[in-house]
């Protein structure tokens, strides 16, 4: 039997900090759309609220290149972190 850990936190309308045993990611949009930022990569999900009808692509690096986190994944942490930070400036100021 696997265990498994995810936790995750709501820091603004539409953007989430999500904590697992594999790391920790960031979660933005809402209902119908989102994307998440991970270290495998950013993967994109839209659907149909309250239909169970999804859609998901994986956007990282490409299966012959297994290196586990490269620079651009770092940039979009670094690029979604920044976005976050100057939201929450703005909403407090």
């Amino acid at each position: 039997m696997a265990l498994r850990f995810r936790k995750s936190f709501k820091i603004a309308p539409g953007v989430r900090i999500n904590v697992s045993k594999s790391g920790v990611s960031t979660s933005v949009g809402g209902k119908g759309y989102t994307a998440n930022v991970s270290k495998r990569g950013t993967r994109v999900t839209a659907g149909i609220p309250g239909s169970g009808l999804s859609t998901s692509k994986l956007y990282g690096p490409s299966k012959k290149n297994k290196s586990p986190a490269t620079p651009t994944s770092m940039w979009a942490h670094v690029v979604t972190w920044l976005l976050i930070a100057t939201v929450l400036w703005w909403i407090f100021s």
